[in-house]
């Protein structure tokens, strides 16, 4: 389908939590370059209209129920990938869970668990996974791939209350980071994305911004909110070869609200 710089024909990528928000933003990136997609989520319906939309590309596209939580599942669902589609080139670990709670006091030992059940573990196995797949590609003479995690701000900024999400977010910034070191000999890179705020259904559809979206566009130098589609870009390029020597990276996209000076009034 594509023959550009980024061009991701003959490539698989797994998305975690694809069928939706940033995950279904990453996975547009990949089908329009030609990618052929795996989705994982668990919404059966959301997984069925991702898959609808993203086959009009014209890539292959498969879904699939996996809990990331699960270490055994993922091992399960990757062998399964590979049997499907021969291969496994790029995976971005995008599942995960909101916080819950405001105060540090109200994160209780089920509540801290819970999330990094999903956030922490769940990424880790599944990027773990994709790499033992790629590394066993590589052995056989076919080297590379790309390994993605969808950080945050949380990464970079003091969320009180929230010490669970940013723990997850902040652990696996460094796990990237010690699997770029440990897989470049098989020419896998690992980097992590960290957006900034960015307008979903959860914050309301079409063009109109909701109170949310107002207050967090008049603190970002690019006075909007983000968009899916402004991960698409981002997800073609590490999936693709022109990010060969890209690796060991956390890539802020946020409009430069990171870089705003609280005493600048824009």
């Amino acid at each position: 389908m594509a023959n550009g710089l980024f061009d991701l024909s003959g490539k698989v990528t797994v998305v975690t939590g694809g069928n939706g928000g940033l995950g279904l933003g990453f996975a547009r990136g990949i089908a329009k370059q030609g990618g052929d997609l795996e989705i994982w989520a668990r919404s059966e319906e959301k997984n069925a209209k991702a898959k609808a939309e993203l086959e009009a590309f014209g890539v292959r596209v498969i879904t699939r129920q996996v809990d990331v939580s699960n270490e055994d599942a993922v091992g399960v669902a990757f062998e399964s990938t590979v049997k499907d589609f021969g291969r496994v080139d790029c995976v971005i670990a995008n599942s995960g869970v909101p916080p819950t709670t405001n105060s540090s006091f109200e994160l209780t030992a089920e509540k801290w668990r819970a999330l990094l059940d999903i956030n922490l573990d769940g990424a880790f196995y599944t990027l773990r996974e994709g790499a033992r797949q790629m590394v066993k590609r590589a052995e056989a003479g076919d080297p590379g791939g790309s390994l993605i995690f969808c950080g945050s701000l949380s990464m970079l900024h003091g969320l009180p209350g929230k010490g669970n999400y940013a723990a997850a977010k902040g652990a696996m910034g460094a796990v990237i980071r010690g699997m770029a070191v440990e897989f470049g000999k098989h020419g896998i890179r690992a980097n992590t994305i960290a957006p900034g705020y960015i307008k979903t259904e959860m914050t309301g559809s079409g063009d109109e911004w909701s109170g949310m979206d107002k207050f967090f566009a008049s603190k970002t130098p690019i006075q909007r909110p983000g968009y899916m589609k402004d991960f698409e870009g981002i997800a073609a390029y590490l999936a693709s070869d022109a990010s060969a020597f890209h690796t060991g990276d956390t890539i802020v996209i946020d409009g430069g609200s990171v870089i705003l000076p609280a005493y600048i009034n824009l």
